[in-house]
């Protein structure tokens, strides 16, 4: 449609190919874009996300959250951030803080109130991509889609701000068991602890995504 304005690789938001933006009117949808990698997400698609959230256009009011291919993300790309983890461990403590807190940055703009922001979640939701979701306002999911708060199996703090809408949306003891075990949570148990708006079969996501978005406009 000449109504949608999409970004190519060469001339995007930021010219990184790992996240793209499409602009129709009043809804902008970002998707992660590594596919072949279930939507593992780096530090560089971060920086993405976060010059997006600088970049975004005056007239938007619905920004929907999305992964290509078969997953929503699968948390974060070890083969990548690595160095970056270990970067972290060198820096003094209030770096380091500063640092974590540009890292936050590319998840909690999402809870802007002057945006209403959707996930659209099929497959994979770990870690990071949790974190991703939960910082949406909504979510819809495939009945496919699986959370996890994966980060302990790594040794790792859940730090990209989902711990607190986590515990907004399932209480705090449910929070801090899911925290802590890093278990898998379905479709139908995500809708039941309050962390779906919707589950719907995979092939209509995509449009009870878009009937979402227009009730809410």
């Amino acid at each position: 449609s000449p109504a949608w304005r999409r970004t190519s690789p060469q001339e995007g938001v930021t010219g990184k190919a790992d996240v793209d933006f499409e602009q129709d009117g009043p809804i902008a949808t970002v998707t992660l874009s590594r596919p072949d990698v279930l939507n593992a997400q780096t530090p560089a698609m971060w920086e993405e996300l976060t010059t997006i959230s600088r970049k975004l256009p005056g007239d938007v009011r619905v920004v929907i959250v999305r992964g290509s291919g078969r997953a929503f993300s699968a948390g974060l790309d070890l083969s990548v951030a690595r160095s970056s983890l270990a970067e972290l461990s060198r820096l003094s403590a209030e770096e380091c803080a500063e640092r974590i807190a540009g890292f936050q940055s590319a998840f909690t703009w999402l809870r802007r109130p002057s945006l209403v922001t959707i996930a659209a979640v099929q497959g994979l939701a770990i870690g990071a991509g949790f974190q991703l979701a939960l910082n949406c306002d909504l979510r819809v999911l495939a009945d496919d889609a699986r959370f996890s708060m994966a980060e302990v199996t790594l040794g790792l703090v859940p730090d990209l701000g989902g711990t607190k809408r986590l515990t907004e949306l399932a209480g705090p003891s449910r929070a801090l068991e899911i925290c802590l075990t890093g278990r898998r949570i379905a479709a139908d148990e995500a809708d039941r602890i309050g962390l779906a708006t919707a589950v719907v079969p995979g092939a209509q996501l995509d449009a009870a995504v878009r009937d979402l978005a227009a009730a809410v406009l």
